[in-house]
């Protein structure tokens, strides 16, 4: 559609729309007016739509199911996105190496490998990170002194699960379950797992 074409027109910035109504929830994002609150955490919203979908996290209603695997999703777009995956469908390609991705998100990511852009910092020391998760990650990892998941072999807790976790096929050496039948010395997986991974 031509935001410049349309019989009513607003005031503010010349968009135009088709009708009236459209244009009273575009003047909205002029005017700050959300008159639309959530009755549970007070949240306000300039549609009814947006409030409508917000409500589903306090409620946990999911009504859009994937057809393939049962999954179930509170947005119509998160299930058009992970349909992609059974398929295999990947129509976002980098234009450098090639790699191709489900999703538009994990391309753009992506890219930030090839432009050397780390545009997430940490506020408490000068690392940056290209994405959000290696950031979250780091400050767990590095400036948090809790740990919160616990090995459900040996009960150890740890501040993240990856490559620190011990499962089922492979224990890893920080595991009680790995010292008490390989040893503290050898620091050699048991025979028939696959081993640790760092």
């Amino acid at each position: 559609m031509n935001i410049h074409s349309g019989k009513h027109k607003c005031s503010e910035c010349g968009r135009c729309s088709s009708n009236i109504s459209e244009l009273a929830v575009h003047r909205r994002s002029h005017s700050g007016e959300k008159p639309f609150e959530c009755t549970v955490c007070n949240k306000r919203f300039t549609q009814s739509g947006n409030l409508v979908r917000h409500s589903r996290i306090h409620s946990g209603q999911k009504p859009y199911q994937c057809c393939v695997c049962d999954r179930a999703f509170s947005r119509s777009r998160d299930l058009s996105t992970h349909v992609r995956v059974h398929p295999g469908e990947k129509p976002y390609k980098c234009y450098v190496c090639d790699k191709a991705f489900s999703q538009c998100g994990g391309l753009n990511t992506h890219m930030r490998v090839h432009t050397g852009e780390k545009p997430h910092k940490c506020s408490e020391c000068d690392r940056s990170f290209s994405d959000f998760s290696s950031l979250y990650r780091h400050k767990r990892c590095v400036h948090s002194n809790s740990k919160r998941l616990e090995c459900p072999h040996c009960g150890k807790l740890f501040k993240i699960k990856q490559k620190r976790f011990c499962t089922a096929l492979e224990l890893s050496p920080y595991c009680a379950k790995y010292r008490l039948v390989a040893g503290p010395a050898e620091g050699v997986p048991l025979a028939g797992f696959k081993g640790a991974y760092f």
